[in-house]
């Protein structure tokens, strides 16, 4: 069998290509890499309350939260309330987590289910970006997680320049295009469904009764929100 040692355990080959992927996605050497497994298990693999990453995505989204309101209060001193919401809601938005997670390679070393075909297209892989926050929460407190979230995640792959100008009432842009056109748009439930214990909605955008695009999310007003997106990137609404 091809086995090393690390701390006085012999690990297999396996064990050894996943340790080495997930320092790779962290950026660190994690501490406790049980943790860290349990912030990549979904329910789908792992039942037990003790042993998935719902708990840590739960946590991680609080502390994610955290980190992402202290980040944009520092960076813009003049800016109210409102627009800090605005940004912050633009930032961690279900769409934004779940495209930030594939593209740091989470979708290859989170376990779950891969003969469940629903499962590789849903936001699971944003769930478990959250998780892994919570992990690293735990595994070395807020300050490291702090940097950690500024340095991978929003320095990384949050344009901030960009974010601003996004106008994040996609659905009233695409009721106002609609509007002038003398077009009819409805947005429309497609699917509702439990997922890791939540409400998880599929809804489309129609215009004259003919499906443009669709979204998902764990609200209506998310999934609204994200296939309005796909609907104005679509149709070319500038």
């Amino acid at each position: 069998m091809n086995v090393s040692s690390i701390g006085g355990l012999f690990l297999s080959k396996k064990e050894r290509e996943f340790r080495k992927q997930l320092s790779n996605v962290l950026g660190f050497n994690p501490g406790n890499v049980e943790l860290y497994r349990t912030a990549l298990s979904h329910r789908s693999v792992r039942e037990g309350a003790d042993e998935n990453n719902e708990r840590l995505e739960f946590l991680g989204d609080a502390v994610l939260g955290a980190v992402v309101a202290h980040y944009l209060f520092m960076k813009y001193p003049y800016k109210d309330e409102g627009f800090l919401t605005e940004m912050r809601s633009k930032m961690v938005n279900r769409n934004q987590l779940n495209s930030i997670a594939v593209k740091i390679g989470l979708r290859r070393i989170t376990l779950f289910n891969k003969l469940d075909n629903s499962l590789k297209v849903s936001q699971i892989f944003g769930n478990t970006l959250e998780a892994l926050v919570g992990a690293v929460y735990l595994d070395k407190g807020f300050d490291e997680t702090y940097k950690w979230v500024a340095r991978q995640i929003i320095r990384s792959h949050l344009y901030l320049t960009e974010l601003e100008h996004i106008d994040i009432n996609l659905k009233n842009k695409l009721y106002g295009w609609a509007n002038k056109n003398g077009k009819m748009l409805e947005f429309e439930t497609i699917s509702e469904k439990l997922e890791s214990g939540r409400r998880f909605f599929t809804i489309g955008a129609y215009i004259d009764n003919e499906l443009i695009a669709q979204g998902e999310g764990f609200s209506k007003k998310n999934a609204s929100q994200i296939a309005a997106q796909k609907a104005i990137e679509k149709l070319n609404i500038t």
